[in-house]
């Protein structure tokens, strides 16, 4: 009973701060519409832990799913798949007005080896090829030429064989399977380097012409377990790898009124600038925009019993806090972000601390 009481009075504290009011529960009607909204990519490059990781982190991609479609054997399991015809797939769930369907065949490609018909590195059998799965007839005709372009850039020396099929039926894989390079991080990061899938990205596309990677050519990457234990506090470590809330009006930033930008704790890549911070009165500091768009995800949270937007970093893959759309112009957009998440850097430390390319930002306008 003890127990209870307290799960009851943790969810209460959640849903008074965030959905209490009738602004917030208009936002989370704005948001069932929008997931209303989704459009859906179904992909097949091999590994789909590694397909899912990789795709997760797109901007504008809600999640993504494993699983198992274009064969003719109903209800596939993980032991079953390959003799039902099957191949390792993800369905990527995703909002168009943030993202094309282009760009997501874009970073699929980037992310596989599109000229092996026989798996996809470590992998290997009909199961593990690579497949584009179109939905409808735009699909189709985007898939064609994303193929295409490719085959013309000169990338590869090889013909592209990555298949484009019509989609049939999506089976999702066993609930270990999911979100599985979360779940077991050491293990999915030996079996990746294992696979030999990174050293060919490494060799086929370089960081410089990698999207993933930002413009100013640094590689922000999420620390080891060992290292986030001994870098992180108690509850920077709840908030950002267990999807952690800190307390409202209790926490560093929410009234911090100087100047500079926000990076993730974890992993250092730059998250928010105070020009677009504000004072929301929900006691976590707000922002209107990220500071680099490229850098925050966007994932469907459907916890406590409600759909909301989480907001995580792109390399760390740090949880942030949520995104409601009740936030004043120009983007009507409220980041509402955990102070545990993030580190604030004060301009005039940007020089030293390896962001002074965000001085200029805070430079007096000339007239």
């Amino acid at each position: 009973m003890k127990k209870i009481l307290i799960y009851i009075a943790a969810l209460l504290f959640v849903l008074t701060y965030e959905t209490a009011s009738a602004a917030q529960l208009e936002v989370k009607k704005n948001m069932d519409q929008t997931n209303a909204k989704t459009r859906i990519a179904t992909l097949a490059g091999g590994c789909f832990w590694c397909v899912e990781s990789d795709l997760e982190k797109l901007p504008g991609v809600l999640k993504v799913v494993s699983g198992y479609t274009g064969g003719t054997g109903a209800n596939p399991t993980y032991e079953d798949y390959g003799k039902k015809g099957h191949v390792e797939a993800v369905q990527v769930f995703y909002d168009p007005a943030k993202i094309t369907y282009e760009k997501i065949l874009d970073a699929f490609f980037r992310h596989i080896d599109p000229t092996d018909a026989g798996g996809q590195f470590g992998d290997r059998g009909p199961y593990y090829r690579s497949v584009i799965f179109y939905h409808d007839e735009e699909q189709k005709r985007l898939a064609d030429k994303s193929r295409e372009a490719l085959g013309k850039s000169g990338r590869f020396d090889k013909p592209i064989v990555t298949e484009i099929l019509k989609f049939t039926k999506f089976y999702e894989a066993e609930e270990y399977h999911q979100d599985y390079y979360k779940k077991n991080p050491l293990r999915y990061k030996y079996y990746r380097h294992g696979s030999g899938r990174d050293q060919f990205l490494e060799k086929i596309w370089k960081k410089e012409t990698d999207p993933a990677i930002p413009a100013s050519g640094k590689i922000y990457q999420k620390p080891d377990e060992q290292t986030l234990r001994k870098k992180l506090t108690p509850l920077q470590y709840e908030v950002t790898q267990q999807e952690g809330t800190e307390p409202p009006f209790q926490n560093e930033y929410w009234d911090n009124k100087k100047e500079g930008i926000y990076v993730d704790v974890a992993s250092g890549e730059p998250l928010f600038s105070s020009l677009d911070k504000y004072d929301s009165g929900t006691g976590w500091p707000s922002f209107t925009r990220p500071l680099e768009p490229g850098n925050v995800v966007e994932h469907e949270d459907r916890s406590l019993f409600m759909s909301r937007t989480e907001v995580r970093s792109r390399s760390g893959d740090s949880h942030l806090g949520h995104l409601f759309s009740d936030g004043p112009a120009p983007t009507g957009l409220r980041y509402c972000m955990n102070s545990a998440a993030m580190r604030f850097i004060p301009k005039e430390d940007l020089e030293k601390e390896g962001y002074g390319r965000y001085r200029k930002l805070f430079e007096p306008k000339r007239p």
